[in-house]
């Protein structure tokens, strides 16, 4: 859809929650007042928030203390407001059908938090920028005040906002705050794009009506016309016809990001499509599934994966975004003529774009249809892709051997996350167990997401009852958002932290300055990191340091170790040139990419 259209669709999607509301607030009989943090607090409630990250500051401290106050929703300090906005991300990437929450100060702090509600746009991950803001009188007036840029542009913030996320509001009267409030937190969880509601000082304890309460915030898509969605289910069931039902369904990071997990999951168990996944799909279906093939990456991909992928005479791809990483540097071999792409707000079916048919309606549809098929994709062959452990000669710890050792520490309703860079690369390969979660951020890969992250995802993990939260991340990005262990270690998360110490950003180094200064770092006491960053009697942590593959795997087998009774550090020595085999496929191609060979 065209931006003209999508604003048209959130208009018609507004009138119809205020027809919704009115008529409940018209047949209310009792009109109970609340103010508007608590209205604020309540709709979070409604949408299963237990955690809200943030730093205080002196404009939003007013509305930290009904935070506090809150019987089930828990202030979560964090040590910047960077890492806040990557931990609200990881909360929301773990704990789907709700929103990650970042509270910042005007200014200074909603800056700072910036980058990370960008990734959280760019990635569709939704998160509410809540900013406390001087009163309404000195937003009007425009004083020589702290924090703004003394030149009286109070909206240069909101401005640059408005680049990262989907919605904006400023409440500025308390008539229209439940109204504004309502209208962003929809759009949020609508679309799953970031938003930003500004709170000035003097409104966190205006009192409004609660009755708009009582009417639930809708996250239905909007609906598919009909006759534009007949036609198109026609054209697919044609083409699926012409194919001979030689069709593989790929399935990608949208799937997850507009909550289609149960419909693919329906669509695999009445068709028996073979079924892969690319890199920001993975764990999208169970990789223990027995129709799953493994990770598509284009040129990058196993080659047993790729022939199977690309040789299939239709793909039926959900939920695909083709950035440059996701796609093995954009080597899909897949033409748009045995190709029909299912989007959130669109159908592409060969070269025909269809706006306005969104893939949560037309799926299950479309399930029913080619269920019919069951038979005849069951006689289809789908080996599946296992990583075994290689017999090197040596004893030092390659990615070759690191990787699909882990893959066997892997349990049932683990969370992983991985940083941007080697964990990224390395573990796509790696099979996960049912019902794991993997959490990355491929896309936008901002250096030291992960850590933060982990802090959101293992609170996230706490709610959900998920297994261990595992972190893999690089000496390098550690050293960006390393604070953020304190905040683990004060809320009693016991993540297992894996930090691979290859003296410098290992990434980097591979796509550009393999022997270059800049990509080096200054090494740290990594197995003192826990008992530094909160755990200072050392009853709360374990560190450890492993130089080879004896010490790897003596670890790895250790119950004590695996159990993640305490939160846990593993330093894990690595060569420095030393990359996993799709990081190095990656930057080859990127580097003829730049050279204009492809």
């Amino acid at each position: 859809m065209d931006t003209t259209s999508k604003q048209l669709q959130a208009e018609v999607n507004r009138l119809q929650h205020e027809l919704q509301t009115l008529k409940v607030q018209y047949h209310a009989e009792d009109d109970e007042f609340i103010t508007i943090s608590e209205y604020i607090l309540k709709r979070l409630e409604q949408l299963n928030v237990t955690s809200i990250f943030g730093v205080p500051g002196d404009f939003n401290m007013p509305f930290l203390d009904f935070i506090e106050d809150h019987p089930t929703i828990e202030w979560i300090g964090n040590c910047n407001e960077l890492n806040a906005a990557y931990a609200a991300d990881g909360y929301a990437r773990v704990k789907e059908h709700s929103i990650g929450v970042v509270v910042t100060t005007f200014g200074v702090g909603e800056l700072s938090a910036t980058n990370g509600i960008a990734g959280a746009f760019s990635e569709m991950v939704p998160v509410l920028h809540i900013v406390g803001t001087p009163s309404t009188t000195q937003l009007k007036n425009k004083p020589l005040l702290h924090h703004t840029l003394g030149n009286g542009k109070f909206d240069a913030y909101t401005k640059a906002a408005e680049h990262v996320t989907i919605a904006q509001a400023i409440l500025m009267n308390k008539a229209q705050a439940a109204v504004e409030i309502d209208r962003v937190l929809t759009e949020c969880i609508s679309h799953a794009r970031p938003v930003y509601l500004a709170i000035p000082m003097d409104l966190t304890t205006e009192k409004i009506s609660a009755k708009r309460l009582k009417v639930e915030l809708s996250r239905a898509p909007p609906p598919n016309d009909p006759s534009v969605e007949s036609y198109v289910l026609d054209e697919i069931m044609e083409l699926v016809d012409e194919a001979k039902q030689d069709v593989v369904v790929l399935v990608d990071a949208c799937a997850i990001r507009h909550d289609l997990r149960e419909e693919v999951d329906d669509l695999l168990v009445k068709t028996r499509f073979p079924v892969y996944a690319a890199p920001m799909g993975k764990t999208a279906v169970s990789e223990e599934h027995e129709r799953y093939g493994g990770i598509y990456i284009g040129s990058v991909t196993d080659p047993s994966i790729k022939e199977r992928v690309e040789s299939a005479n239709l793909i039926l791809s959900i939920g695909g975004l083709k950035s440059d990483f996701n796609t093995g540097m954009y080597t899909y071999r897949i033409p748009a003529r045995r190709t029909v792409e299912l989007h959130s707000d669109h159908t592409l079916v060969r070269y025909a774009r269809f706006p306005g048919i969104g893939m949560k309606l037309l799926l299950p549809k479309l399930t029913e249809r080619l269920s019919k098929y069951q038979e005849g994709a069951s006689r289809i062959p789908v080996p599946h892709y296992k990583l075994d452990v290689p017999k090197e000669s040596d004893d030092k710890i390659s990615h070759a051997y690191f990787w699909p050792r882990v893959g066997k520490f892997f349990r049932k309703l683990d969370v992983v996350v991985t940083e941007t860079g080697t964990s990224n690369f390395g573990i796509l390969d790696v099979p996960m167990p049912d019902k794991s979660v993997f959490v990355s951020q491929i896309f936008y890969g901002s250096i030291g997401w992960a850590t933060a992250s982990t802090l959101g995802a293992a609170l996230a993990a706490r709610d959900k009852n998920l297994g261990r939260t595992i972190l893999f991340t690089g000496d390098g990005s550690l050293q960006l958002t390393v604070q953020e262990i304190s905040t683990m270690t004060h809320h009693k998360l016991t993540p297992i932290i894996f930090v691979l110490n290859n003296k410098g950003y290992n990434i980097e180094r591979h796509l550009h300055g393999l022997d270059r200064k800049y990509n080096d770092i200054v090494n740290w006491k990594w197995t003192s990191l826990l008992t530094t960053l909160g755990d200072i009697e050392g009853k709360m942590s374990k560190s450890y340091t492993v130089h080879n593959k004896s010490e790897l795997n003596k670890l790895l087998d250790d119950e004590e170790f695996a159990s993640a009774g305490k939160i846990q550090l593993v330093e894990v020595i690595m060569d420095k040139y030393d990359t996993p085999r799709a990081l190095q496929a990656s930057a080859e191609l990127g580097a003829k990419i730049a050279a204009g060979q492809l």
